[in-house]
């Protein structure tokens, strides 16, 4: 189905076909009608599908088919909540693409920056308005704005909104809009808790499920290379001199460990994105590796929703997610709209629960390698060869290294060597003494 038999607004078909779109994705289908009928949709389809598209368009419609009812007022008509500062910037722009013809107003408000600007822009008025949760109550709180006007709501990435503990505030700020507002939810993974925020936000709502739930494009290729945690910063160096990786997307657990692979890296064109590092810096980091000028862009989880990188091939998982559905969204941000990907995660002995957590979740084997020079001892075989050698009596001279195992294993804990009886010496000798 092509963009132009929707029958659009002229300026709205023209910004479509500005942006270059002609084809609609399944998502776009499937959603864009029934949205523009005024239905409440819940809508669930991997990342990376045109999801942006399929709630903006209709909402942008409706916006130009029913005017104002108070011209003079400057609050907002149509709020999109995302979990993300990232996320809701990349919204605000591409949204902005899609009405750069229409008299519309299209603002975001999201933490990291100073309110002053943005309290500025909703002065001056707004109709659509992409927010985080946390800074609207804020701007809501010194009274900048008011939801009272608002007839459409979007929350994207739903499921990630939930996981961050957000699921109050949009509560609460649902209560500020008007009760015969348009609510659309939609998420890349379907939760409990996600299904059960539907039920109670949306009204006799459509479900629509554009492909199988959690299962990531057939256009991404996986690999886990296993290593030990000790080895990974190695393993990575290695890799990317040998195979000449340009613009990688890596992602690591923690800070911690972002800011110790920036600084290995140093000699290499490389940014990170995390918490500790300001809006400003990510902001430019992000524009930098988008338009080629850093090789390797280090982030953690703030940047692994929504990110929208045209042509990134390969994305690496330093540290596979503690939740097996983040390395859905992780890994989303390759493989993109027909593109060829890569999704290449390092595997330590610690994490391979979490690896069959993801194997079962998106329900295909991944293919390991072996890199030589980079092989991890077995965990049976290390329990063997470390109880052997304490049996010996050469319990001091083990390295750290050589029992980097699991302290909780029980293999482990009964591997302990047996204890000698020192032997007293008899009454003879000692009456000598």
């Amino acid at each position: 189905m092509i963009f132009s038999s929707l029958d659009l607004a002229p300026d709205l078909q023209k910004a479509i076909d500005t942006c270059g779109y002609s084809q609609m994705t399944p998502i776009q289908e499937q959603a864009i009608i029934p949205a523009r009928r005024g239905k409440d949709i819940l809508a669930i389809a991997q990342t990376g599908t045109g999801k942006t598209a399929a709630f903006a368009i209709p909402i942008l419609q409706q916006l130009l088919d029913k005017p104002r009812k108070n011209e003079q007022s400057t609050n907002p008509r149509a709020l999109i909540l995302t979990p993300t500062r990232e996320l809701a910037e990349q919204l605000a722009n591409t949204i902005g693409d899609y009405a750069q013809f229409l008299p519309l107003s299209i603002t975001a408000v999201y933490g990291g920056v100073k309110m002053g600007g943005q309290q500025a822009k909703l002065k001056s008025g707004v109709d659509v308005l992409i927010a985080t949760p946390g800074r609207i109550l804020e701007h809501i709180a010194q009274c900048k704005v008011s939801l009272s006007s608002v007839e459409f709501v979007v929350l994207d990435e739903s499921d990630r909104m939930l996981d961050m503990g957000f699921v109050a505030d949009v509560q609460s700020l649902l209560e500020l809009t008007s009760s015969k507002r348009q609510t659309l939810l939609f998420s890349a993974t379907l939760s409990p808790s996600v299904n059960q925020l539907s039920h109670k936000l949306l009204k006799n709502h459509l479900e629509i499920r554009a492909s199988k739930e959690n299962i990531t494009a057939d256009t991404v290729e996986h690999v886990v290379y296993s290593v030990e945690e000790r080895r990974k910063i190695d393993l990575f160096m290695e890799l990317l001199e040998e195979y000449n990786w340009f613009q990688v997307l890596v992602f690591t657990s923690t800070k911690e460990q972002a800011e110790q692979l920036r600084i290995k890296l140093k000699k290499h064109p490389v940014a990170a994105c995390h918490g500790d590092i300001s809006q400003g810096a990510r902001r430019r980091a992000l524009a930098d590796f988008k338009s080629a000028k850093i090789q390797v862009l280090i982030a953690t989880e703030v940047a692994a929703r929504g990110l929208d990188i045209q042509g990134l091939e390969y994305v690496v998982n330093f540290n596979l997610p503690y939740l097996a559905e983040d390395y859905v969204h992780r890994i989303g941000r390759t493989g993109r709209a027909g593109n060829k990907g890569h999704a290449i995660s390092f595997v330590s002995r610690e994490e391979e629960r979490n690896l069959d957590a993801i194997q079962r979740l998106i329900g295909q084997r991944i293919k390991r390698i072996v890199r030589p020079g980079f092989e991890v001892l077995q965990r049976n075989s290390l329990i063997d060869k470390v109880a052997s050698q304490r049996r010996a009596g050469r319990k001091n001279k083990v390295s750290q290294t050589q029992i980097d195992i699991d302290s909780s294993n029980k293999d482990y804990r009964n591997a302990k060597p047996k204890k000698t009886k020192v032997k007293k010496p008899s009454k003879k000798r000692a009456r000598r003494r």
